[in-house]
């Protein structure tokens, strides 16, 4: 397919193809395997790429998907990757988990976000998470400590009952 484009008569045409080949080489060498069009790209085709490509990670897939949306961007098409069949793919393979404090009902929509915001929102949630666990510790300590003081308080202002707790143990050793 991508020969095809390069092999035209017009130099513009085939110097834009070499461009877009070189602007996403994972993508373009897939869409000629499958022969789907490499530009402009349907959603459903990005998704697909995503899923066969699942096993080279979401390390070397992300940038790809990036490069395919700048070449989208550049030449004024619509962008592929923005479509939710592409975010739940890519989802799947990110494998990153809704946070705990969102509802049930928004978790499923957690998916449906790319992949940059996921891991965003994912690691500002267990940050927040973090930070209102110390601070639930914190004031448990702090709840703590009151506890006694007060309780040390108590003590202080009552001599009668440090007394009867010497007595109390004096009797308590005859």
């Amino acid at each position: 397919m991508i020969e095809t484009m390069t092999a035209t008569t017009n130099p513009v045409l085939a110097a834009l193809a070499q461009a877009r080949l070189r602007a996403a080489p994972i993508f373009a060498r897939w869409c000629e395997l499958n022969g789907v069009c490499f530009c402009p790209a349907a959603p459903a085709d990005v998704a697909r790429f995503v899923l066969d490509c699942a096993s080279l990670g979401i390390e070397r897939l992300w940038p790809a998907l990036q490069d395919i949306s700048k070449m989208h961007v550049a030449l004024g098409v619509a962008d592929p990757t923005l479509g939710g069949d592409v975010a739940a793919a890519v989802s799947d393979i990110a494998g990153i988990a809704p946070p705990r404090s969102w509802p049930n009902d928004r978790k499923q929509r957690f998916n449906s976000l790319p992949y940059d915001l996921q891991v965003y929102v994912a690691a500002h949630e267990a940050s927040r998470e973090r930070a209102i666990r110390r601070a639930q510790n914190e004031a448990a300590n702090a709840r703590q400590q009151l506890a006694a003081y007060r309780e040390a308080q108590i003590a202080a202002q009552n001599p009668a009952t440090q007394e009867s707790r010497i007595h109390g143990s004096d009797a308590d050793s005859t």
